[in-house]
């Protein structure tokens, strides 16, 4: 749920001057990222964010301007740096901001379901697409902050120094992948190796 204005600008008060780049000095942390699809893994792959969802808001189109001013900031950070993980977050955080702004354009309150997907998860059965409302107050406002994140992020997703940090993200992961399915099969040759031993030593 959006913060008050007051705590937005605090936030974004609270900004920090460079932005971290922990992905560049850790590859587990890096090779552990995954792209995903749309904004997935937004609000649970620390420390990235941690450092971008205080800057994440949407509630009036001045607060939503702020914000992705401050995104796109740190995006264009991160791509400078070679970062891109830290690129691709502030580009998830951006386009969440489309479309969380775009369910409280379409549903009075932000409430796209009757259930929530840890309901489904612990009660089972499917949930239902709530009926859109329409003429509900903010909902033209949501509209305009929705259009507004959804121009930022074409920005990101068509910036050529993301593409190429992208495709050479995807290649490290591929050669990692590689490398650990190798270390599996030496792993389990070395263990059939040590129970040979051994049943040879008892024999």
């Amino acid at each position: 749920m959006p913060r008050t204005k007051a705590a937005a600008s605090h936030a974004a008060n609270d900004r920090p001057e460079t932005w971290p780049t922990p992905a560049l000095n850790s590859r587990d942390l890096r090779m552990s990222y995954r792209i995903a699809r749309g904004e997935q893994g937004v609000l649970t792959f620390e420390p990235y964010k941690s450092i971008l969802l205080p800057q994440w808001r949407f509630k009036t189109l001045p607060i939503a301007e702020a914000s992705s001013k401050t995104l796109y900031n740190a995006f264009t950070h991160y791509v400078k740096a070679g970062d891109f993980v830290g690129a691709d977050m502030a580009r998830k955080f951006i386009q969440m901001g489309m479309t969380r702004a775009k369910r409280y354009a379409n549903h009075k309150g932000g409430k796209k379901y009757d259930r929530s997907a840890r309901e489904i998860e612990r009660d089972g059965g499917e949930r239902v697409e709530l009926a859109k409302s329409e003429g509900h107050e903010g909902r033209e406002e949501k509209l305009r902050v929705s259009e507004l994140f959804k121009e930022v992020w074409r920005r990101c997703t068509s910036d050529e120094r993301y593409l190429k940090l992208k495709e050479e993200f995807v290649a490290e992961r591929k050669g990692w992948e590689k490398e650990q399915k190798k270390a599996k099969k030496e792993d389990a040759a070395d263990v059939k190796t040590e129970v040979k031993s051994e049943d040879v030593d008892a024999g």
